[in-house]
């Protein structure tokens, strides 16, 4: 399976300003993954910024990263 992910340019300044912070530095985005641990190799070794250790939760496992823009992203494996 594949996927694709769209995103809109900012259209003026007010809406540039604004990239990386659409959130209020919240994690906004999520990333869901079968296979965490490998995922989260690629990713590290790749350059992606991770904000955090990953961590495993009731809900399933999760390590927070930063995208070139700064918007903050939860690469997740919900369990069950």
């Amino acid at each position: 399976e594949g996927g694709a992910l769209l995103l809109a340019q900012a259209d003026g300044e007010p809406q540039r300003f604004a990239v990386g912070n659409q959130t209020g530095g919240r994690v906004g985005f999520f990333l869901h993954t079968d296979n965490f641990q490998s995922d989260y190799e690629t990713m590290l070794a790749r350059g992606v910024r991770f904000l955090e250790e990953p961590r495993h939760e009731v809900y399933g496992s999760v390590a927070v990263f930063s995208d070139p823009y700064g918007n903050r992203w939860d690469l997740l494996e919900p369990r069950g």
